[in-house]
């Protein structure tokens, strides 16, 4: 039997439950069927070697030792908080700028700007040998929803509280990206279906995390980025995951040229 990791990352890629079973077979993602299209084309050996030294690098980043992901001070990607002075002061002030559902909703439009960078970015989708689609974006936006939600979760009911802007702000931006991929028709529909996969997934991965869950042998690349970061986020404090100054575990592999080669 596999463990729970290793179900709840095949979950990645298998988005729907089992009582929604005509939206999976429209939206279903596999990767190993997606990926073996786009693979059928290449040549076999070049491949394979690809996949090895992909692996070694996987290896030598998510085996080693979690850190915290908060940003140094003098990071050119730490965004701060306006800081106003005299009248102007005081004008945003009274229009309940420094309030704290303001900061909140600031800090948490931060935090969705590191998600949507890293899932945007090309190196994921190479590293684990991803097709750069809809279904594939979609799911591994609700993975990293997991990983920040379940950090904030760590603070208690003002993490709860920022969560839920931070889901709000997750939603209005799957709707864009619905509308961009061209569903124009029955959006409501398709939103209601996806806030199903995103819970069903959600409560997937946190039960792969109990203490009873076992951790896998041979645990899949996907399997170990999760839980790596999972950890560093619990290791990032407080201030920085609220405003948003943390960044994902970089995926950028530095020998990639050579890797292609």
């Amino acid at each position: 039997m596999l463990p729970r990791w290793s179900r709840a990352a095949i979950r990645l890629y298998k988005l729907g439950s089992q009582n929604n079973m005509e939206l999976r077979k429209d939206f279903c993602f596999v990767a190993s069927r997606s990926y073996a299209k786009v693979a059928a084309a290449a040549d076999d050996s070049t491949e394979k070697n690809f996949s090895r030294k992909a692996e070694v690098y996987l290896n030598k980043l998510f085996w080693s030792k979690p850190c915290s992901l908060a940003l140094a001070r003098d990071s050119p990607l730490r965004v701060e908080e306006p800081k106003y002075e005299g009248i102007r002061h005081i004008i945003f002030k009274m229009l309940l700028f420094y309030s704290k559902q303001s900061k909140s909703i600031r800090g948490a439009n931060v935090v969705y700007q590191r998600i949507a960078s890293q899932v945007d970015k090309p190196a994921i989708y190479n590293v684990f040998n991803l097709e750069k689609t809809f279904k594939t974006t979609f799911s591994l936006l609700i993975l990293h929803m997991w990983l920040c939600l379940r950090r904030l979760k760590e603070d208690g009911k003002e993490g709860v509280e920022f969560g839920q802007y931070l889901y709000e702000i997750y939603n209005h931006d799957v709707e864009l990206r619905v509308s961009k991929a061209g569903v124009n028709l029955l959006l409501t529909r398709w939103m209601k279906d996806l806030e199903k996969i995103f819970y069903g997934n959600i409560v997937a991965y946190d039960a792969a995390m109990l203490p009873e869950a076992k951790p896998d042998e041979m645990p899949n690349a996907m399997a170990r980025y999760a839980r790596r970061e999972c950890s560093c986020l619990s290791l990032t404090d407080k201030e920085s995951i609220f405003s948003g100054n943390f960044t994902f575990s970089s995926l950028e592999n530095p020998k990639s040229d050579s890797v292609r080669g």
